[in-house]
């Protein structure tokens, strides 16, 4: 279902609501016994002790019949008197929203006593303890959610057979068992290190090596020469824009890290420190980690995981790099949406990226993008107008409403993306030089074709037209939606998403008159700077 408004300038409906706005909104999606996860893919897994009941179902798309137990249970556990069977047992998968339709048991007051009536109960599926008491499923779980961070998220306890959590136990065994065999070998290599060498290095060795552990938890604080250190005295540098330059580094235990050296920071320790914490806080699988900082006197640093793959621009734009098949193309468009609708609608402050580029989205080892750079406005707010310069640097990107000195919105960055996704269709930059003085925009030809309909020409030709029409034709159009010139005519990054997953129609744009302007002032810019220099 979708709500639309009537565009009187374009003389069509643009989209402003619609249900549902996720995957795992879809009442029982995944069917019993499914897990439904809006950040995987796919979406819906069975639970662990679980298959799928109707592959070729799934395989056309309908999940609703579910999955079905692989082993079955020891019914009555607590009655079973046979001394060859083992008693079923419960496995806990935790941050969940529970399945529908519990029964309250309050005669239940601890969590020991709850699971003690699921058990001896044949029909009992699962229970939850908390603080309003014990819950119990009896058949089928249906509408189970993972990485649930609504404040009604729980812990399941799932109920097994005792084979299939032996499973689970041997497994863990298994880790520690090589933990142990690993600690014991460790030892013996350093009891044999020369002890001088052992006394040099040790204390600042250890340190190190605690604060790579420490980074799986949380934030770490690092000082300036551990992190000169790490970067051999900042030798490698991975790039730069209008918050800092950016340096490889690498800690115990051959951990690559990112450095970036902040610059035009003006804030006092106790604000810097409370506004890392928050990044620090901010977790999603389409945006970069932050996993620690650098705060001593006037040097501010920030440390990032390493992504191998380095940047979109970097994949699109280098020659000696390999083509980007569509697939990944359109795969990095949704996952980058994904990202900023996150900065822009679940986070407690909402973040405004202000520098949505192909610089600014990184990849990882299995090209899954990462947003980058998020939240580093407001730290260098007191002098944003020299980075608003920096950026500014960055043609094409920057929505007109902020140059002109208007207060923006969330809506910069949906035209900054609309303007990136121009660049993933095409393979190129936006603004090319066609000839001795001749330069094409390419977001102005994209739009005058779609609305004549020959969008052929338009994709990458290095793809040599292996791609998905429907979905490239899509891109296009939400892309000359992302840039319109009323912000209020732009739709928001979760609009973006669905529309890209094929959740929501998306209809002909106009062509932004801005386009048509822009385009002229740059080629006549250009050409007079050619002159110039001739």
């Amino acid at each position: 279902m979708q709500r639309s408004a009537w565009m009187e300038n374009s003389k069509s409906w643009m989209p402003f609501w619609s249900e549902p706005k996720t995957k795992c909104s879809v009442y029982g999606v995944c069917g019993s016994f499914g897990s439904c996860n809006d950040f995987t893919s796919p979406f819906c897994n069975c639970v662990k002790g679980f298959r799928i009941k109707s592959q070729t179902d799934w395989d056309l798309g309908d999940r609703s019949q579910g999955c079905e137990r692989m082993t079955a249970l020891q019914c009555g556990g607590l009655n079973n008197n046979s001394a060859s069977s083992e008693k079923d047992g419960f496995f806990e998968i935790t941050n969940v929203r529970l399945p529908d339709s519990p029964n309250t048991l309050a005669t239940a007051a601890s969590r020991e006593g709850c699971e003690l009536a699921c058990l001896s109960n044949c029909t009992c599926s699962a229970y939850s303890y908390n603080g309003s008491g014990c819950f119990v499923w009896h058949g089928g779980l249906l509408n189970l959610q993972e990485q649930y961070n609504e404040a009604d998220a729980g812990s399941l306890y799932l109920r097994l057979s005792a084979s299939e959590l032996q499973t689970s136990e041997r497994n863990k065994k298994k880790v520690a068992g090589w933990a142990i065999i690993g600690a014991i070998v460790l030892a013996i290599l350093v009891s044999i290190v020369p002890a001088t060498l052992i006394v040099v290095k040790k204390r600042e060795s250890r340190r190190m090596i605690e604060k790579a552990k420490a980074m799986q938890s949380g934030l770490v604080s690092f000082s300036y020469s551990e992190l000169q250190q790490a970067t051999r005295k900042f030798s490698k540098k991975l790039g730069g824009g209008g918050f800092g330059s950016v340096f490889k580094g690498s800690l115990p235990g051959s951990i690559d890290i990112a450095v970036k050296k902040l610059e035009g920071l003006y804030q006092g320790e106790k604000q810097f420190r409370a506004e890392v914490s928050t990044l620090g806080a901010i977790q999603h699988v389409n945006l970069i980690r932050l996993i620690g900082f650098c705060s001593q006197g006037t040097k501010k640093l920030l440390v990032y995981e390493f992504m191998p793959s380095g940047s979109l621009a970097d994949q699109l734009f280098r020659s000696n790099s390999n083509v980007l098949d569509w697939k990944t193309r359109y795969q990095i468009a949704i996952g980058t949406a994904r990202g900023l609708a996150y900065l822009h609608e679940q986070c407690r402050d909402n973040i405004i990226h202000c520098d949505i580029k192909p610089e600014n989205i990184l990849l990882d080892d299995a090209l899954v993008p990462k947003v980058a750079d998020f939240g580093l406005a407001k730290l260098v707010s007191r002098n944003f107008s020299r980075v608003l310069t920096t950026i500014r640097g960055s043609r094409g990107y920057i929505a007109p409403e902020w140059i002109l000195g208007m207060s923006i919105t969330t809506k910069v960055d949906v035209y900054s993306y609309g303007m990136m996704l121009f660049e993933i269709i095409s393979g190129k930059r936006n603004l090319m030089h066609t000839g001795e003085s001749s330069f094409e925009f390419f977001p102005l030809v994209a739009t005058n074709k779609l609305i004549i309909g020959d969008i052929k020409s338009l994709l990458d030709q290095r793809l040599e037209g292996k791609a998905n029409s429907e979905e490239y034709e899509k891109a296009c159009k939400i892309a000359c939606w992302c840039i319109q010139d009323d912000e209020n005519s732009r739709p928001t990054m979760s609009q973006i998403v669905q529309a890209l997953e094929g959740n929501l129609d998306v209809s002909i744009p106009p062509v932004p008159r801005s386009l048509q302007v822009l385009n002229e002032s740059w080629t006549k810019s250009i050409n007079s700077s050619s002159s110039h220099q001739s």
